[in-house]
């Protein structure tokens, strides 16, 4: 099978790459890459002490910080990502992992 591929209008052929995962062990939580993503790829979680992730609160008043340890992004939506890699751009801790669409 060949890569999905674009030939833009300068005749340059551009393979987008998808959004494959997100290490949540370098994750900081910023939420730098969630800003820049308009199309709700990612959410927020928690990392409890057993490592699993739970949901957090979008009021941050109700947003109790006993139930994790730690905020990390994670892949909410994968098919809504359209290939821009604009949040591994902006990843200050390189977290993320891209993958090319198998056409």
């Amino acid at each position: 099978m060949s890569e999905f591929s674009v030939t833009l209008p300068s005749g340059k052929v551009w393979v987008p790459k998808f959004v494959g995962e997100i290490n949540q062990d370098k994750c900081i939580g910023c939420g730098r890459c969630y800003k820049v993503c308009g199309r709700e790829v990612l959410e927020m979680v928690g990392i409890n002490e057993d490592g699993e992730a739970v949901a957090i609160s979008a009021d941050e008043d109700d947003d109790d910080d006993d139930e994790y340890d730690k905020k990390v992004m994670s892949i909410a939506n994968v098919d809504n990502c359209i290939g821009c890699e604009s949040c591994a751009k902006i990843c200050p801790k390189q977290c993320y992992t891209h993958v090319p669409l198998a056409a």
